[in-house]
């Protein structure tokens, strides 16, 4: 760990020795830079490092076991940029690893219990394609419980919506509240309140195999009547349902 920037006076010991024993590439990455200029900010991470996703690269950090405030400063026009810094007041202990790693065993029996599906989309996909998620995200109960009832499986493009929805809800950056993720479609979409803290459902579909053919005529339908597909099924459900209430 030679490379390291040697440890800002502002900086604990503590905190600098979780700083040390991260090895992952983007939350080192991320660590090494504030700890050599204090911060860094969302545009930094995408034209230095090439994160375009910047919270889910501020998100690596914190699954580490490191803490990190959100901050406004101004690049060098003046507009107003979001910034990363140590939050030295609130390191969490005893996560010095991060997050806990998963076992294979472990993702059998996720998958044994829920089947080989996506939870978000109900989508049926080989196991191979599915990543464990925690239902509650770790920045709020960390790696509390440990059953098969505290995890979901989900492909990649489910796990990327569901960390942006969690890093942008005021319970994730600020309440931090188990409880609220609990009643969220995020957490158990077969079961919800909520959508990150808004009254919203939701309902994700796919159509696959042979059913593709009836979203092509579901899409065409939807075209000619100058609708997103989305608007169309809303409105085919609203009828159906004015039918049957008559």
């Amino acid at each position: 760990m030679n490379d390291f920037p040697p440890r800002p006076a502002d900086v604990s010991e503590e905190l600098y020795a979780k700083c040390l024993a991260v090895t992952d590439k983007r939350p080192r990455t991320v660590i090494m830079h504030i700890l050599k200029h204090g911060f860094v900010t969302t545009e930094e991470l995408k034209t230095l490092y090439g994160y375009n996703h910047q919270p889910r690269a501020a998100a690596d950090v914190r699954d580490q076991g490191i803490p990190l405030a959100t901050t406004r400063v101004s690049d060098s026009t003046g507009r107003k940029i979001g910034a990363y810094r140590f939050d030295t007041s609130a390191v969490v202990g005893g996560r010095v690893g991060g997050r806990k790693a998963f076992s294979k065993q472990f993702k059998e029996k996720l998958v044994a219990h829920y089947g080989a599906r996506s939870m978000l989309t109900n989508e049926p996909l080989e196991a191979r394609y599915l990543q464990i998620d925690h239902r509650i995200p770790y920045g709020v109960a960390g790696d509390s419980g440990g059953g098969v009832e505290d995890f979901m499986l989900l492909d990649a493009s489910a796990q990327r919506a569901k960390s942006w929805s969690c890093e942008n809800c005021k319970n994730f950056r600020e309440i931090k509240d188990p409880s609220i993720c609990r009643a969220c479609f995020w957490a158990f979409p077969e079961d919800y309140k909520h959508v990150a803290m808004r009254q919203e459902r939701r309902l994700d579909v796919v159509w696959s195999a042979d059913e593709v053919a009836n979203f092509d005529a579901m899409a065409q339908e939807a075209e000619r009547r100058q609708l997103t597909p989305q608007d169309w099924v809303k409105q085919a459900i609203a009828a159906f349902l004015s039918r049957r209430d008559k």
